[in-house]
C-alpha cells in the first residue's frame, strides 16, 4: 500500500485493488485475493479488508460467490477508466491550471509543455 498514510486502511486497500484491476493486473472474472491472504499480508484485521471488499462490491467493481471468493466483476476496468476520465479535469487539469496562471504561461506554452511531457514519457 503506497497510498497516503493519512487515509483509512480499508480506503487504501480499496484503491490499490482499483488500481490493480484498472492497470489489468486483475482482470475481469478473475479472483481477488482472499480477506485472509489481505489481512496476513499487510497485518491488518480481517474485518478492515471485509469492509474493503464491501465497498467494491457497492461500487459494482466486484461480486461474492459464494464459498468460493470475490471476483472482478465484468466491465469494472470500463467502469473505473470512465470515471477517472470524468474526475481527470477536476482533479488534475484545473490544479495544474491555477499553477500555469500563476507563472504566467500562456496556452500554447502550457500545450507545448504538454506535448513534452506526453512525447517523454513514450506514448
Amino acid at each position: 500500500m503506497s497510498l497516503e498514510e493519512s487515509l483509512p486502511i480499508y480506503i487504501r486497500i480499496v484503491e490499490g485493488l482499483k488500481e490493480h484491476i484498472l492497470t489489468g493486473d486483475l482482470k475481469e472474472e478473475e479472483q481477488l485475493p482472499s480477506t485472509t491472504a489481505i489481512s496476513h499480508k499487510y497485518k491488518i484485521n480481517i474485518a478492515t479488508v471485509n469492509k474493503a471488499m464491501n465497498v467494491l462490491v457497492d461500487e459494482g467493481l466486484a461480486y461474492k460467490k459464494r464459498g468460493l471468493g470475490m471476483f472482478v466483476k465484468k466491465g469494472a476496468a470500463k467502469k473505473l477508466t470512465e470515471e477517472r476520465r470524468k474526475n481527470f479535469k477536476d482533479y488534475y487539469v484545473k490544479a495544474s491550471l491555477i499553477e500555469a496562471k500563476r507563472l504566467h504561461l500562456t496556452v500554447e506554452e502550457l500545450q507545448q509543455i504538454v506535448k513534452e511531457a506526453y512525447e517523454e514519457m513514450g506514448e
